[in-house]
């Protein structure tokens, strides 16, 4: 008997009882059960954003809430700082193109961190420059960066700082309001723990001033449009009911945990599993890996790309691939929201299994052990 189990950075694996808010009867989504529903979960997510700003969100994946930043924040003929060190700190770049941004890149090497020296050298060089675009982890490599030294370069100057969370929110640490995080966006399926299908922003008073200013064309993904009715306990066009009616109950599910202690349990997984990779003689790919997934260098002997589908065909497993010109050279491995010590040292089995099956030598059961390590505190 085969059971399937995600380890992917999004689509992550969902609580029961969401699963079973989402059977129920749809509801009308202007009916007053709706109304309290959209504000207890607006409500709810300050919590996981550690903010006291207000939080709106859009029927949209997390691009989305990436595309309302720009087309809300800027105006045309503005500039931009992009930090591209991945897949998705390109897509700032790719949605500032689309808009008529100025883009000043910075381009880090896949697998590496931003130096926020560089940044500051933008900076100092270009004043007028409106934002800076960043994100907390970057997906495709599972490279953290540092959020809290960028804000330090912004919050003392007339420049926004937008940080995509879309996979990192409620794993990896991101103190909004104590760091002076501008905006943050991110979304449902990821350490949300609800289907793909929502989008959320949380952005300060600097942030709605700079709103109030731009002049892009918006309509759908008006950010105004969405605060002024998430206050009201409504949204400007049909929002998907079912998926908030998930994310109340993963975001219970947080609130009872607790923010800090949810993310010290991602701290815990995250370092099992790179434990368990160096003690099978795995380099891991990111200099400074997050929280939210690990992402291991494959020998070139492997085909990354027939690993990934044998874990998938054969055991359930489902790890991600790599993308662009990382494919079938990485295997990222997510640790990532409704995911604990158990299922960790399942995905670890897993993989040492598959390596065996593929005929690489390995030391098996070195991962399992190395991770029991972590778990038992002696790491």
């Amino acid at each position: 008997m085969k059971k399937d189990l995600l380890f992917t950075p999004g689509p992550t694996p969902i609580p029961p009882e969401a699963l079973l808010a989402m059977a129920q009867p749809i509801d009308y989504h202007r009916s007053s059960a709706t109304v309290a529903l959209i504000k207890d979960v607006l409500e709810k997510l300050k919590h996981v954003f550690q903010t006291e700003n207000d939080v709106l969100f859009l029927t949209s994946s997390g691009t989305g809430a990436m595309e309302g930043a720009v087309a809300n924040l800027l105006s045309r003929n503005d500039k931009a700082i992009v930090i591209r060190s991945g897949k998705f700190g390109e897509r700032w770049g790719e949605i500032c193109n689309a808009y008529g941004i100025e883009v000043i890149p910075i381009d880090v090497s896949w697998g590496n961190s931003v130096d926020p020296q560089t940044v500051e050298g933008l900076l100092t060089e270009h004043a007028d420059v409106r934002t800076v675009f960043a994100t907390l982890c970057e997906t495709s490599t599972g490279a953290l960066h540092d959020i809290e030294a960028l804000a330090n370069l912004t919050r003392i100057r007339p420049t926004l700082l937008v940080v995509d969370a879309v996979s990192a929110l409620g794993a990896d640490d991101l103190q909004m309001d104590t760091w002076g995080v501008d905006v943050v966006v991110s979304c449902s399926q990821k350490g949300l723990m609800t289907p793909p299908g929502l989008a959320f922003a949380a952005l300060n008073q600097r942030a709605w001033d700079a709103v109030e200013r731009s002049n892009l064309p918006k309509y759908y993904l008006d950010y105004r449009k969405a605060y002024e009715s998430g206050l009201e306990g409504s949204v400007p066009y049909t929002p998907a009911v079912t998926l908030l009616t998930a994310l109340q109950c993963a975001l219970n599910r947080i609130r009872k945990e607790g923010i800090r202690n949810t993310i010290a349990r991602h701290k815990r997984l995250a370092l099992a599993t790179r434990s368990a990779m160096k003690a099978l003689g795995l380099p891991l790919f990111a200099a400074s890996p997050a929280n939210t997934l690990t992402s291991i260098r494959l020998p070139e002997e492997i085909d990354g790309k027939a690993f990934i589908n044998l874990m998938r065909d054969t055991y359930g497993i489902t790890y991600a691939g790599g993308q662009s010109q990382l494919s079938g050279k990485i295997v990222r491995i997510a640790h990532l929201g409704w995911v604990n010590e158990n299922d960790v040292i399942v995905a670890i089995s897993a993989f040492e299994r598959g390596l065996v099956e593929i005929g690489y030598d390995i030391p098996l059961g070195a991962g399992i052990a190395a991770a029991q390590e972590v778990f038992n505190g002696n790491l």
